[in-house]
């Protein structure tokens, strides 16, 4: 079954799906700073455009651009800055 999630007044939009092995989004961000909680570890990974993250427990922000990723440990929140619209696929657990 796939799910469609909007978040930051449709600023964020995802849809949710299960692979072979995981839950999964893929999804778009517009310009714009979000701050995301993680119930599950989640590992993103940029398809287009770029992502500015602030992981949990740094100082420093990093640039993720397409084709590179980043993981995100569970039961915690991690910041973003989107300066361009942004494809994203996430898998979860």
């Amino acid at each position: 079954m796939i799910k469609h999630t909007s978040y930051f007044d449709d600023k964020v939009q995802s849809l949710g799906f299960a692979t072979d092995t995981k839950p999964a989004s893929v999804g778009v961000m517009a310009a714009g700073e979000y701050r995301f909680g993680t119930e599950a570890a989640e590992r993103m990974e940029v398809i287009t455009g770029a992502l500015t993250v602030l992981l949990p427990g740094q100082s420093n922000w990093e640039t993720f651009s397409a084709g590179q990723g980043f993981d995100v440990p569970e039961n915690s929140h991690f910041d973003l800055k989107v300066t361009t619209n942004t494809a994203y696929l996430c898998t979860y657990g």
